[in-house]
């Protein structure tokens, strides 16, 4: 009875959020999973079993196979862009610099742009047309005699790596990297921030230099934020739409899974199929998430 009075005005408090996520997150991806292994394959509703034949078709779908080498593709650079951007830009303003605040609002800025706006602004920016037409980077370089950088950008395919376009979903990988560097350098600061003061004079003390002072004090403390940086991007790139559909549409060269599933549910009506691409998705994301979940609720017992 006290354990009753002790948690019953908590629980009716946060209930009304507990059943809104029960049917709206819980029990859509529960109604996904089931539509993924129906044979609803048209525009007709149907709810007939049909066990895994989606998947299948995923398994032997080249397209799809593409999307997910597009994906790749796009991960590693969105990452490693990312990160050592977000890293060196942090790692200048933990050095002092006049106007720190200023350089913090401006680097954080493109994160409130939303990816539809900025595929729209980089659209132009990559623009890939040849001639008059050209605008963007590509007319910037023509005008200051660079005439060897003006590229095609993402429709460009004399890089191929695997059978696979990698230049073009690099340069895909740009905006993003764009508007997502500075919450990078967020995090990074604030792990500068987060070492203590007395490490780094006691080192000095030592006879570190200033370089060793980075290298073997504040460095090692930063695989933490590494780490967390490394989980947001990653699911952020997994689940990326808007911003190739701003800047490519849905042209075949610029398709990640989450493209190809509204194409199959939108434009083919193959619903069973796009769930079950929306099913492969969330199970990629949960391979990143679940883990560093359980690795943080660890590190939190372990301190």
């Amino acid at each position: 009875m006290k354990n009753i009075r002790r948690w019953g005005p908590g629980l009716l408090l946060v209930s009304p959020s507990i059943i809104l996520i029960a049917i709206f997150v819980y029990g859509l991806i529960g109604w996904n999973i089931k539509v993924s292994l129906s044979n609803w394959r048209q525009a007709q509703p149907t709810s007939h079993y049909a066990g895994l034949g989606a998947y299948r078709d995923l398994a032997h779908d080249a397209q799809f196979r593409l999307t997910l080498a597009h994906l790749l593709i796009f991960t590693i650079v969105f990452a490693l862009g990312t990160l050592i951007i977000g890293w060196t830009l942090a790692l200048l303003l933990d050095k002092g610099v006049k106007g720190e605040g200023f350089f913090r609002a401006v680097y954080l800025f493109p994160m409130a742009i939303s990816f539809i706006a900025s595929g729209i602004v980089w659209r132009w920016l990559m623009n890939p047309a040849p001639g008059d037409r050209t605008t963007g980077l590509n007319a910037l370089f023509d005008k200051i005699g660079l005439h060897s950088l003006s590229n095609q950008w993402y429709l460009n395919d004399h890089s191929v790596v695997f059978g696979i376009r990698s230049w073009g979903m690099a340069a895909m990988a740009l905006p993003a990297i764009w508007a997502l560097s500075g919450y990078v350098m967020a995090l990074y600061l604030a792990g500068f921030r987060g070492v203590p003061e007395e490490l780094r004079e006691a080192a000095r003390m030592d006879g570190a230099s200033e370089l060793r002072v980075y290298r073997h004090v504040v460095f090692p403390h930063l695989k933490p934020v590494t780490l967390a940086a490394l989980i947001i991007i990653g699911h952020i790139s997994i689940k990326v739409f808007d911003l190739m559909v701003a800047i490519g549409g849905k042209q075949w060269f610029t398709q990640t899974p989450a493209v190809y599933m509204w194409i199959q549910i939108y434009d083919s009506s193959d619903y069973a199929k796009g769930a079950a691409i929306a099913t492969l998705l969330l199970l990629l994301i949960s391979i990143l998430v679940i883990p560093y979940l359980i690795y943080t609720v660890r590190a939190e017992r372990r301190s």
